[in-house]
């Protein structure tokens, strides 16, 4: 694999991954929309480019982040809580349509889980996806315009939950009266997620679609009332409800991620 890698979305994981391959030695591009952003980038090595991805147009050097590219990953999710009007589908067709233009040859298009909609069960990456909301409907239909183009290699992440640093949803849940706490809880670090974009790139695992979630699977009761006292903060509080657990778990292939921060806790 050459050394030319360009990240869309220098955010909470864009920019940590974009850290972590120049600390490798690549070559890293990342884009950002903030101006102020681009200091910051700068300052850790990465070429920085503020870009806006748009449904008719792409402002910013769109040209300049994708020349001589051996590896793009997107990394822009939807947001459509913000924007719930936005048609992610059709800002993605603009992209791929510069991509084919700028000969870009391989692709890691970051999606998530969502895509699976209520699917129960065992579920791994031949499940089919039925997404229910709009969210994981366009994901869905972004992974196949990829996955379709013959002139891209383009190789699709399903991300669970993602925590790691500060982030974490035992924060947002802290005192909170909850239900559904016999479900299973279906996370990622950060840490993983990047461990698993760079064992793509390096180990050509081109043309496939892939599930990141850690393969263990405590119940939200268990794992977020641990998380809680572990931080000193008030408990989750979870009202009784017939133990009908949810079996929706998601499981790796390929290959098997390093980091344990989000496990190790529990199993201890």
């Amino acid at each position: 694999m050459n050394k030319n890698i360009g990240i869309l979305g220098c955010g909470w994981l864009g920019t940590a991954l974009a850290t972590a391959l120049f600390a490798k030695g690549y070559h890293v591009k990342g884009s950002t929309t903030s101006r102020d952003k681009l200091r910051v980038l700068s300052e850790q090595g990465i070429t920085p480019f503020q870009i806006h991805l748009g449904e008719n147009r792409i402002e910013g050097d769109i040209d300049g982040i994708l020349f001589d590219l051996d590896v793009l990953v997107i990394n822009v999710p939807p947001n459509l809580r913000k924007q719930p009007q936005s048609n992610y589908v059709a800002k993605m067709k603009s992209l791929l349509n510069v991509c084919k233009a700028a000969h870009v040859p391989y692709v890691i298009f970051i999606s998530s889980t969502s895509v699976y909609g209520e699917a129960e069960g065992e579920i791994t990456e031949e499940t089919t996806p039925l997404p229910i909301t709009s969210s994981g409907k366009q994901l869905l239909a972004s992974e196949q315009l990829f996955l379709a183009e013959p002139s891209i290699s383009a190789s699709i992440i399903r991300f669970g939950g993602l925590i790691g640093g500060n982030r974490h949803p035992v924060y947002h849940l802290s005192g909170k009266q909850l239900t559904n706490g016999e479900e299973l809880v279906n996370l990622i670090h950060r840490n993983d997620c990047i461990h698993m974009i760079e064992t793509i790139m390096e180990n050509g695992y081109w043309n496939e679609v892939f599930n990141g979630v850690y393969p263990y699977h405590p119940t939200k009761v268990e794992y977020y009332t641990f998380e809680a006292k572990k931080r000193g903060i008030p408990l989750p509080h979870y009202i009784d409800s017939p133990k009908e657990i949810s079996k929706k778990k998601i499981h790796f292939k390929n290959f098997f991620v390093k980091n344990h921060d989000f496990t190790t806790s529990i199993s201890s």
